[in-house]
């Protein structure tokens, strides 16, 4: 039996709209009434979040000054994960038709993400995905966890998993940060990393994933390729 371990943001959802409007709406709340800043255009700001500039630096970028730029930076903290903007979340190109295939061919499916659990079910809802996912098969935090870093969060994620989950003879974990390659790493998962989400080629192979594909449909279909004899 295979299993597949995937990441939620970045793999099925497109968080590139949400991230852009926090921007938005950050960079107007901090700048004073009559400064001129710099807005940058979605495709600069994206690609600057994939090759993990921080956010002062983009802040500075857009033309505030140092004060502001901090101001900037705990403003979006606060902000980017509210309902408000998860409404500006949408499917990833081809994900729905992915996890139709992983379905059909009797994969096991599950979903392992920094989400909390509302947040991972206003998604679910939002877009009929919990249909994919029974909620023993479902990896997420709790409403009231407290974040450390994603890169120390997930691998503790992926113990329980492993500890809860029936054996499996083969998984790979899909997922689109450094967080989930580790995650997988540290327990001797082969992991694929997608560059449709938050980091960029540069950034994923500095952790050395086992493969880099394109998206999650790409990951799919390499894992329900038939094995060539040897």
């Amino acid at each position: 039996m295979l299993r597949l371990i995937t990441d939620f943001d970045g793999p099925i959802i497109d968080v590139s709209e949400r991230y852009y409007r926090v921007y938005q709406y950050c960079l107007d709340k901090t700048r004073r009434p009559d400064q001129v800043v710099q807005e940058l255009p979605k495709a600069e700001f994206w690609q600057l979040k994939r090759s993990r500039v921080p956010e002062k630096q983009i802040a500075l970028n857009s033309g505030l000054d140092e004060t502001q730029a901090q101001e900037f930076a705990q403003l979006r903290r606060q902000t980017v994960h509210t309902e408000h903007y998860f409404n500006y979340d949408t499917l990833a190109p081809g994900a729905v038709d992915a996890l139709l295939k992983i379905q059909q061919a009797g994969i096991d499916l599950a979903v392992m993400t920094m989400r909390r659990v509302r947040e991972l079910d206003y998604a679910f809802k939002k877009h009929d995905l919990a249909r994919f996912f029974p909620e023993n098969r479902c990896y997420c935090l709790s409403n009231d966890y407290v974040k450390t870093r994603d890169i120390e969060d997930k691998p503790l994620l992926m113990a329980r998993a492993l500890k809860e989950l029936p054996p499996v003879t083969d998984t790979w974990m899909v997922g689109d940060t450094e967080a989930d390659i580790t995650a997988a790493k540290n327990y001797g998962i082969k992991v694929m990393a997608v560059e449709c989400g938050i980091r960029d080629r540069t950034q994923l192979e500095l952790y050395q994933p086992d493969l880099i594909v394109k998206d999650f449909s790409a990951a799919v279909n390499l894992v329900l390729e038939p094995k060539q004899p040897v």
